[in-house]
């Protein structure tokens, strides 16, 4: 009887560990190495987020989540790709960069220097503003979900300040790194609007909802109490709902206070309590009220899209984990033990808020994160989704490769930068309003370069492989997540 082997490893751990080396080197200018040919009708900005330091003066951070904003902007101008990065200088990176050391905690159990007695009560967090940005009503914002967003020149990159959103934001507010577009408000007759929330956790949580035109003008803002403390990274939103996961968690702040821990090392996963799915009506006037269903229990860390079915159902689709991916204080992410944590995978739900009662389904068994799809579904049923996926389906591993989902026939494509490529969240610019009409943007570690590349997909077309791949001279840790915009700011 034959006994079948299993595949060997996509990945090699050493290459995939260089993909988080800090990255303190600045630079701009136009990029000379481009392999197949830039699609002429790009024309725009894709702004990118997410640490770029890892250490000051080879003092580790505990975490990458902790590690310093480093935004990115390709500027595609008539088949042209310009490149710039540069650090957010927040007050905290200045003062560090200054004193050479490690002056804060970090919420993922980075700690100042004299262990627990030099960490005791101080809980003052540095703005890293390291998760997202976006250029909305003509401000380009570097977001950190616990607090205010800086605003950058969006030509040079260069830190203006915290923004508080023309006094809409108090001090010591925060503004979520999640934000959506509706691209057809029913609320603005069909214009598309921001939309944003900022979370103040505690025994009873709460919710402040926001939304923007495209002036950047606030049009609408209200608060909703949920009972409990909730984490939430993310949010979905359908035309008349705001949907939102509440995590089965509890949060011990004792061991923050005393120094021994970072803030999210205090939270633990309960795993006997199921995960809360809150739906929030978007139209204040109407009078229907908030609605808290139950699931089995989950963390969620992204939502790929919601939207409302013909019967009075809403479905959602999410990036679920069996269980929070705690971050331990002796362990050392780059260590990682991949094959012994459960993959994050993509699950549709179709809630029924009237019955009150939650359906599941498994969407594929491949592990996935990152989930994208042409900005014109946002909110509405949509066919295609785009992650970025593991190489081989059933294993947890490093995100290698790009998948497209299609929900309709139950097919996929894939692509896959494996062995030595390495991905991050994919972005899609849209060229017309056909679901696959525009591209997918990914950047890529390329390991055997040491160096990152920006490949450049057509939707409708994944596994021919990129159409384009912008190969820069420097690589760029491991990012969070970014944004297109339609404008260019080059000369």
């Amino acid at each position: 009887m034959q006994t079948l082997s299993k595949p060997s490893k996509s990945y090699n751990r050493q290459d995939w560990q260089r993909g988080y080396d800090s990255q303190p080197q600045e630079m701009e200018g136009w990029v000379e190495a481009i392999s197949g040919e830039i699609p002429p009708q790009l024309q725009g900005t894709l702004f990118r987020n997410g640490p770029g330091l890892m250490d000051i003066n080879g003092d580790r951070f505990h975490h990458p989540f902790d590690g310093d904003g480093l935004i990115c902007a390709f500027t595609f101008d008539q088949g042209r790709v310009h490149f710039r990065n540069r650090f957010v200088r927040t007050e905290g990176f200045l003062k560090e960069q200054t004193e050479g050391k490690i002056c804060y905690r970090g919420v993922f159990g980075t700690q100042k220097a004299g262990g627990w007695l030099g960490n005791l009560f101080d809980l003052n967090l540095k703005n890293i503003a390291n998760t997202n940005v976006i250029y909305w009503g003509d401000r380009l914002l570097a977001l950190w979900e616990a607090a205010l967003p800086h605003r950058l020149d969006p030509r040079t990159l260069e830190t203006i300040g915290l923004d508080n959103l023309d006094g809409l934001l108090k001090p010591g507010g925060a503004f979520s790194a999640h934000p959506r577009i509706d691209p057809h408000s029913e609320l603005d007759n069909g214009a598309p609007c921001l939309v944003n929330f900022a979370l103040s956790a505690g025994p009873v949580s709460k919710l402040t909802l926001y939304e923007f035109s495209p002036q950047g003008q606030c049009l609408r803002q209200f608060e909703q109490p949920i009972p409990g403390f909730a984490f939430i990274h993310d949010f979905a939103i359908t035309p008349h709902y705001y949907l939102f996961f509440q995590n089965p968690i509890a949060f011990n702040p004792l061991p923050f206070v005393f120094g021994v821990k970072g803030a999210g090392q205090c939270i633990s996963f309960q795993e006997q309590e199921p995960t809360k799915i809150v739906i929030i009506p978007r139209d204040r006037s109407t009078g229907e009220p908030t609605r808290t269903l139950k699931v089995k229990a989950g963390f969620v860390f992204h939502h790929a899209n919601a939207w409302e079915n013909a019967d009075g159902t809403l479905g959602l689709e999410s990036i679920c984990y069996d269980s929070f991916p705690e971050v331990e204080p002796d362990a050392d992410f780059r260590e990682t033990k991949f094959d012994t944590l459960p993959p994050s995978q993509l699950w549709r739900f179709t809630i029924d808020p009237q019955a009150g009662t939650v359906e599941r389904q498994l969407r594929d068994h491949r592990a996935v994160e990152f989930p994208t799809l042409h900005p014109q579904w946002v909110g509405r049923k949509h066919r295609y989704c785009y992650l970025a996926a593991a190489d081989q389906v059933g294993d947890n591993a490093p995100l290698q490769g790009l998948i497209k989902l299609d929900s309709e026939t139950g097919t996929q494509e894939f692509y896959s930068f494996a062995p030595r490529g390495f991905v991050s969240e994919p972005v899609f610019v849209p060229r017309g309003a056909g679901e696959e009409e525009g591209w997918i943007m990914m950047l890529v570690y390329d390991a055997a370069r040491h160096g990152s590349d920006l490949a450049i997909f057509d939707a409708a077309n994944i596994t021919a492989g990129p159409v384009a791949t912008v190969h820069l001279k420097l690589h760029i840790p491991y990012g969070l997540h970014g944004n297109w915009t339609g404008k260019t700011f080059v000369d």
